[in-house]
């Protein structure tokens, strides 16, 4: 947390790495995940500049000629998620917790799970979806002939004395780079493993705080971009969406972030600059919700009184209460199964076990997590329960 240049508070808590004991630092780098977006459409505007393509230009122009897609959508389209492409981070494609960790094959990741028709209005629905960033990745790479990591160094990176950040392609030891941990049942355990090519555009980038800030204060600053390509930038778009950042304007001012969710991972930086203010929240467990803790911290720094955080109250129910709810929502994806007395939500074909409790008729919520809004398992008119939409 860093106001006018003064850092106001930093620390590092917990594990790098449990295996061998080794706790986290300032020095600790940590994968942000969505918060990658900014970058790749940094790299996009710096193309821009150059004059090496037109965002308002359709896609397919910069795109390889084996990789062309529905050729009404454009550059800026994908940067502001409203392409309508085919969103295959879902639960019914075997994407998710199945292809993510085979080998990567570029053009065959490209033909089975994003060139589909548009599954929704090109222009007119915001869609936050991967897609649009795994394509932009692959028209920088396609305009600038270099690789999407060695782009991203060589005209962000570099520039900007960034020495701690990096394209984590799953294959490259990365020094200080945190683990990521998850809990099943009761007990920490690796994240379930996820082949990082796939996020190429989308994620995969590892930071430190340092290095996020030198990022910061190149925005604040306006560097390296035209201030043409600035404003196109910063634009806010629908669901106030700009280019791999959301704006909000909040406490009489404007306030620019991005968040990042994955497997182990919880990240969120909110950038203040008229008020020269940066957060910065780094996490490599999904205990926290980043989200509700950077908005805490907003709300102290503006003098605003902001609800205490909260844990949801358990609700006693009958164990054949519980028991109604188990079963099977989404074959090897959605599954609620009773065990030892507990509710688990299952997941990975029930490699992973995340225990729930009730806090209310039909909803629930994380034990080891802090979760905002329950979920809810609620019953049909046809008699049968449901969850995520999907009946059992």
């Amino acid at each position: 947390m860093v106001k006018k240049g003064e850092v106001l508070f930093e620390n590092a808590y917990g594990f790098a790495n449990i295996e061998f004991g080794i706790k986290n630092n300032m020095d600790s780098r940590f994968s942000i995940a969505s918060m990658s977006k900014q970058f790749t459409a940094f790299a996009i505007m710096q193309l821009y500049d150059k004059r090496m393509l037109d965002i308002d230009k359709p896609a397919n122009l910069y795109l390889p000629a084996d990789m062309q897609i529905d050729e009404s959508i454009t550059v800026h389209q994908l940067l502001t998620h409203t392409s309508g492409l085919h969103n295959f981070t879902n639960f019914e494609d075997d994407f998710f917790g199945g292809y993510n960790r085979m080998n990567y094959s570029r053009n065959y990741f490209f033909r089975k799970y994003i060139n589909k028709k548009p599954t929704k209005p090109v222009r007119t629905v915001f869609d936050y979806n991967n897609s649009n960033y795994n394509l932009l990745a692959w028209i920088i790479e396609n305009v600038s002939g270099e690789s999407y990591d060695d782009f991203l160094t060589n005209h962000i990176f570099l520039p900007l004395y960034i020495m701690n950040s990096d394209v984590d392609d799953g294959c490259k030891p990365l020094k200080n780079r945190s683990c990521n941990y998850v809990k099943d049942f009761d007990e920490t355990i690796k994240s379930p493993y996820f082949n990082e090519k796939f996020s190429i555009g989308a994620g995969a980038i590892v930071s430190n705080c340092k290095d996020l800030y030198k990022w910061y204060t190149c925005l604040r600053n306006r560097k390296l971009l035209s201030e043409d390509a600035y404003t196109r930038f910063f634009s806010v778009n629908q669901n106030n969406y700009c280019y791999g950042l959301v704006h909000h304007h909040v406490y009489g001012t404007d306030r620019y972030s991005h968040g990042g969710d994955h497997l182990g991972i919880s990240t969120y930086m909110q950038s203040f600059f008229d008020e020269d203010i940066c957060i910065i929240i780094l996490s490599n467990n999904e205990a926290i919700n980043q989200y509700r803790l950077g908005n805490a911290i907003s709300d102290i720094l503006h003098h605003v009184n902001g609800a205490p955080p909260t844990k949801h109250k358990e609700i006693p129910i009958e164990e054949c209460q519980l028991k109604k709810y188990c079963g099977t929502y989404l074959k090897d994806r959605i599954e609620v199964e009773f065990i030892n007395g507990k509710l688990y939500f299952t997941r990975f074909a029930g490699n992973l076990h995340i225990e729930i409790y009730p806090v209310g008729e039909g909803k629930f919520v994380r034990r080891y997590y802090d979760q905002i809004e329950p979920y809810n398992i609620v019953e049909m008119e046809n008699g049968k329960m449901s969850f995520f939409g999907y009946e059992k």
